[in-house]
């Protein structure tokens, strides 16, 4: 007998019957850029279709992609550099416009899963994760700024905090923080294997959060290495992660099928802004099809263990659903 794998391939029905992965808008969280002021929306010249917005603008953005099915944000602040210090003070400033925001968002859509960034890059004269002495970045000085900030995050409403500095041990002194002032509900999304990637350079251009000396490779994670995640991880769960994430997604797919397979709960990755600008990037040239392309990249990323994606492409998928 012939096997004829073909004949499972004969029909869009067919295919539909026997397709191992499907994706949903659901799967998706869709990151937001916030910027001060008032009637405000401005596009990131390096990411097209991508905007900042101020607050007003930001919650009509929110309201517009309920209606499209997206129930998850990531929302990530740009500071001007006159709010910025060495210690990120601004970020726990319980009047600054990111927590004023966050507060808002919650109280106008109460339904919608709200998820902050915890790093000090954003508030940093530095724009580094960390505290910067003598040119060193501070490991264990510098939880006690996340600290103040996931605190000052749950505080304003925040269901998911994402802390993406890769200092050791900030997830379990996160945890101890909000636990220690009644945030038992507040969960974690540990960006757990962030690897020291060009692909973030449109990303810093939306926050103009580009570190002024140096890089971050002390921090974040070396591009060669797999088995060190897998420490990463450890680490993370013994500290009382609730979510693992990848970031960046499709040069790292290895990555999300290894903590995939050895971790019980769930894993998110990152598709993040240079390779969402490479594909907008190269249709604009006219050298491939942008929907096609963004479904292809996206079902990658589920299909290699991803729980949970972030990307620039939702609102776009969903307009497709």
């Amino acid at each position: 007998m012939q096997r004829r794998p073909r004949r499972n391939r004969k029909s869009e029905s067919v295919r539909s019957l026997v397709e191992e992965t499907s994706l949903s808008v659901k799967d998706l969280i869709f990151p937001l850029f916030l910027i001060d002021g008032s009637k405000k929306k401005a596009e990131v010249s390096s990411m097209p279709g991508i905007f900042r917005f101020s607050q007003d603008r930001m919650l009509k953005e929110i309201e517009e992609c309920m209606k499209l099915g997206i129930s998850a944000f990531d929302v990530f602040p740009a500071y001007p550099e006159s709010l910025k210090d060495s210690r990120a003070t601004e970020s726990h400033n319980p009047e600054t416009f990111y927590l004023r925001t966050l507060r808002e968002i919650k109280k106008q859509f109460p339904e919608i899963c709200l998820m902050s960034d915890v790093a000090m890059d954003p508030y940093s004269s530095d724009g580094h994760d960390g505290l910067v002495k003598n040119g060193k970045i501070l490991n264990d000085e510098t939880l006690e700024i996340l600290g103040r900030m996931s605190l000052a995050q749950a505080d304003a409403g925040v269901d998911i905090l994402g802390p993406s500095d890769m200092m050791d041990g900030r997830v379990g002194f996160i945890r101890n923080v909000l636990d220690e002032n009644g945030f038992h509900e507040t969960s974690i999304m540990s960006y757990t294997a962030k690897y020291a990637s060009v692909f973030y350079g449109p990303f810093r251009d939306a926050l103009d959060s580009a570190p002024k000396f140096g890089d971050k490779k002390t921090y974040q994670m070396n591009p060669a290495n797999s088995k060190e995640a897998l420490i990463e991880a450890d680490l993370d769960m013994e500290e009382g992660a609730d979510f693992l994430m990848v970031k960046p997604a499709l040069s790292y797919l290895d990555i999300i099928k290894l903590l995939s397979d050895n971790y019980p709960v769930p894993v998110a990755a990152y598709n993040v802004s240079g390779e969402y600008s490479m594909v907008k990037a190269a249709a604009a040239q006219g050298w491939l099809d942008s929907e096609r392309a963004m479904l292809e990249i996206l079902l990658s990323i589920k299909r290699s263990g991803a729980k949970i994606i972030l990307t620039y492409f939702a609102k776009e998928f969903a307009r497709l659903k």
